[in-house]
């Protein structure tokens, strides 16, 4: 049984590099340096540049589900949940009008709502940019979090 553990771990490694190295060198594999949901067209901004937009006027949009928003958001955000976004986005039209500097976030690594929400609205002709790794990477920042509640 000793025996087995390094035989284990040595095919182990040896299948995470040939993997590794597949990737890297077919040119048919994954770009690991950044997330998989980001498309061609999709920029993202960090957290600290998006903080210097909102003391500039950004307006700052939450894709997450509507009871999230109501939760906590980045202060001034509006909801424009993704499974909601027509009727939002009807709704919101003339004040997203009003400030085409927009950033659109949601829960950040693994949530793909933001991207999704930034294409719609690219594609209405609003130049919509998504935060990088979203509320968790303002969080740990350290920047302020709206968390009065909101009907």
């Amino acid at each position: 049984m000793v025996t087995r553990l390094p035989r284990m771990a040595l095919i182990v490694l040896a299948g995470a590099l040939a993997g590794f190295s597949w990737n890297s060198l077919s040119g048919k594999g994954f770009d690991l340096s950044q997330s998989v949901f980001v498309q061609a067209g999709d920029q993202l901004v960090s957290a600290r540049d998006a903080r210097a937009w909102l003391d500039k006027g950004a307006l700052f949009l939450d894709a997450r589900p509507r009871d999230f928003w109501r939760m906590s958001r980045i202060p001034g955000a509006l909801c424009l949940p993704e499974e909601e976004f027509e009727q939002a986005f009807a709704e919101l039209e003339p004040r997203l009008r009003q400030n085409l500097n927009l950033i659109v976030y949601c829960s950040g690594y693994g949530c793909e709502s933001s991207h999704i929400v930034a294409r719609q609205l690219r594609a209405r002709g609003f130049p919509a940019v998504i935060l990088d790794e979203g509320l968790p990477a303002w969080e740990d920042e350290g920047y302020p979090l709206d968390t009065e509640a909101r009907p």
